[in-house]
């Protein structure tokens, strides 16, 4: 029976003492968190008039795209990394932190930026239920045996990739906002959306952007934390493309002019993102691995 309860040797290999069993905690919280949103996001799209029908045009086209990304993507992905995580895979559970990163951000945003409806409390709760797993997640790990483990991932591209992708984006959501202060307006970004600020901007700036950034720069530094956080960084930056690319069929989908523009500089963002992860997370050619 003491064999059953002795936890997966890689899990055990790369948590805190006494952090495994409240790990899987938040492995149930979050595969919770992720059947809430699945559901959600049915609802959502089953019923866009009736949860989004207050919003403006632009912002009810990403708000379907990003349930399509959620209900398809992101809550599957969710319960598949951590039932998998479970079973003592170190990089399902380092690909679930990055998956929960862009659920916290995506329903921060709903929670924050939609007019209250039939699902805001179920908005909430995924927020919540996320936020705290994450959190609760990224503790349980010892980053120094985690950073061991990805030994073979090449630090320079990975590095150089969060500060790079991390400094265009923020230049660029400063184009828009830098200018409408000085002009006294709003800002671009914010006016499609009907609200007085966009949430995208306050985020990033205030918070992902320099994260991703510093993150980037802990891996060009050789800092054990820094590989324990940029599989967070750079999932979180690839799942934050999937909406902006699937938002220009819904607009036409739904009759509207879309932004076919940004197909090619995000998709190239993406792709070279799913690219350096792959490269992140491989294992070492070392037998003993």
């Amino acid at each position: 029976m003491a064999a059953q309860r002795t936890p997966p040797e890689p899990l055990a290999r790369v948590t805190t003492p006494g952090s495994t069993r409240r790990a899987r905690t938040w492995w149930i919280t979050a595969a919770a968190a992720a059947a809430i949103a699945g559901v959600a996001s049915g609802i959502g799209l089953a019923a866009v008039d009736r949860v989004y029908g207050r919003e403006t045009a632009a912002f009810i086209d990403q708000a379907v795209a990003q349930d399509a990304v959620n209900l398809t993507i992101a809550a599957p992905a969710t319960l598949l990394l951590a039932w998998l995580a479970w079973r003592g895979s170190v990089r399902a559970g380092l690909l679930w932190t990055g998956v929960l990163t862009f659920t916290v951000y995506n329903y921060a945003i709903y929670t924050m930026s939609i007019h209250v409806g039939p699902l805001f409390l179920a908005w909430v709760a995924v927020l919540g239920l996320t936020f705290w797993s994450l959190v609760g997640g990224l503790r349980a790990l010892h980053p120094a045996v985690v950073a061991a483990d990805l030994a073979a991932a090449p630090r320079r591209i990975v590095g150089w990739y969060l500060v790079v992708v991390g400094s265009v984006f923020t230049l660029l959501w400063l184009s828009d906002v830098v200018p409408a202060t000085i002009e006294g307006r709003i800002p671009k970004g914010a006016l499609e959306l009907g609200l007085p600020s966009n949430p995208v901007h306050v985020l990033d700036l205030a918070i992902y952007l320099p994260a991703v950034i510093a993150v980037g720069r802990l891996v060009l530094l050789r800092r054990p934390t820094g590989l324990l956080l940029a599989p967070a960084a750079v999932v979180f930056l690839v799942m934050t493309g999937l909406p902006i690319l699937v938002t220009p069929f819904v607009t036409a989908a739904r009759g509207g002019e879309p932004a076919w523009a940004v197909m090619g500089p995000v998709g190239v963002i993406t792709a070279v993102g799913v690219g350096v992860l792959v490269a992140l997370l491989r294992r070492r050619s070392d037998p003993t691995d």
